[in-house]
């Protein structure tokens, strides 16, 4: 990737100039980070060991937990280690690749909830016909096409800003490489890209999310029917969707639907969609799930026998006394 113009590196200001902040940021999104990884992973180990991975809404969600691992991947880590640097650099290539993977997994993440907001559509609204139209074939092909939209998401992005002109300053107003605070050092009118990038972006996810409350809506307008056991289980597996879908889309919504520029306060919303969806995410889908409290179960009593088993092999001339 050859770079056209005269920086060959950026100096993200990162989330604040005070040591004492960073080094309780640091700790802090460490953590966080750590959750991320551990919560995710036994999303998806528990439901690839279990019987559940031949239910639809459990293979999108497999997916999910993998999207979210590696859309978090591209940014947190990089934040991480910035916090405990004096000058927080990333090179011209590394930053358009960080624009790119990044918005190539957001976009797989939106389409995937997409993808599960049509499968709990059929699931309650057209039951009789569920195995038909959510069969396996159709949910890969769902996650081909998320991935596919993904790319296209994300290739428009980075297309909209390696071919700019940064002549200086080379000061990234974020702790990530994103479009707008990329278009604000661009030497050059950006008024236009700034149009296409709130057409990429800002109206594709305003799209997917009207799409979204749409067949929530139809959903809600169908459970009125059934009994109120049925009503509750409905209303639970939703409740859970929803929530995710509002902690993802509210803060893309403030960043990208608006004419382009920086604010202040877009780090501290970037955050809700970088690290706090894909930490919270775990949670949301396990509490209030007791097919997903049982898979984790019986993972984690699967691993306890076998390690038991482990210790009973040992010829007792190898064990040590207490």
């Amino acid at each position: 990737m050859e770079n056209r113009n005269n920086i060959t590196e950026f100096i993200l200001l990162g989330l604040s100039q005070q040591r004492e902040v960073e080094i309780l940021c640091f700790l802090l999104f460490l953590l966080c980070y750590i959750a991320i990884l551990a919560g995710n992973l036994l999303i998806m180990i528990s439901i690839i060991c279990s019987e559940l991975i031949n239910q639809p809404m459990y293979f999108f969600l497999s997916f999910l937990s993998l999207s979210d691992l590696c859309y978090t991947t591209t940014v947190t880590p990089k934040l991480i280690v910035d916090l405990l640097a004096v000058k927080k650099t990333i090179s011209f290539n590394c930053c358009m690749t960080q624009l790119f993977t990044m918005h190539f997994f957001g976009g797989i993440e939106i389409f995937i909830l997409t993808g599960m907001a049509y499968d709990r559509y059929v699931a309650i609204c057209k039951p009789l016909h569920y195995t038909v139209i959510v069969s396996r074939q159709r949910c890969e092909a769902l996650i081909a096409a998320s991935c596919a939209g993904g790319f296209l998401h994300s290739f428009g992005q980075f297309m909209l800003a390696i071919f700019l002109p940064y002549c200086g300053p080379n000061e990234i107003d974020h702790y990530f490489c994103d479009v707008y605070p990329l278009l604000k050092l661009a030497c050059t009118d950006t008024s236009r890209i700034g149009v296409l990038v709130i057409a990429n972006s800002g109206f594709m996810g305003l799209v997917v999310f009207v799409v979204l409350l749409m067949s929530y809506a139809v959903i809600l307008y169908t459970v009125r029917s059934y009994s109120t056991e049925n009503r509750r289980k409905a209303l639970s597996t939703c409740s859970s969707h929803v929530t995710v879908v509002v902690l993802f889309f509210a803060p893309l919504f403030f960043i990208y639907i608006r004419p382009a520029s920086t604010l202040p306060e877009d780090k501290v919303f970037a955050l809700f969609y970088t690290i706090i969806a894909p930490m919270l995410n775990p949670l949301i889908y396990t509490l209030r799930n007791m097919e997903m409290k049982n898979a984790i179960k019986k993972l984690w009593s699967h691993i306890g026998g076998r390690g038991r088993n482990r210790l009973k092999d040992i010829p007792a001339s190898h064990k040590r006394p207490c």
